[in-house]
């Protein structure tokens, strides 16, 4: 996705992804437009992200909206998580290092 915003028509017609089914996606706040300029409204790559999980958990596993958002939420928490633990990671490999070398 090398476009930072892309316009709803845009992202139904690129991914093939049900219009109706994006509106009803943002009528319960499961994505979140970007800008709107007019009657334009945009959607930022990471929204069209969460669309795309959405409509696999929908039409491939039967989720319905609800647990779409529950899991997304999951989803992201999971991915934070993963990040401080890296982050973690990586200051304990330094203070190691550091202890490695002055000895």
């Amino acid at each position: 996705m090398e476009k930072e915003f892309w316009t709803i028509e845009e992202v139904a017609a690129t991914y093939s992804i049900d219009r109706d089914f994006l509106d009803e996606l943002e009528r319960e706040e499961i994505i979140c437009p970007g800008c709107e300029q007019g009657d334009v409204t945009t959607l930022s790559s990471d929204e069209i992200e969460k669309a795309l999980f959405a409509r696999t958990l929908v039409e491939e596993m039967e989720v319905n909206l609800p647990g779409v958002e529950v899991i997304l939420r999951m989803r992201e928490q999971m991915l934070e998580m993963r990040r401080q633990f890296d982050q973690i990671l990586e200051d304990l490999a330094s203070q190691i290092q550091r202890r490695f070398y002055e000895q």
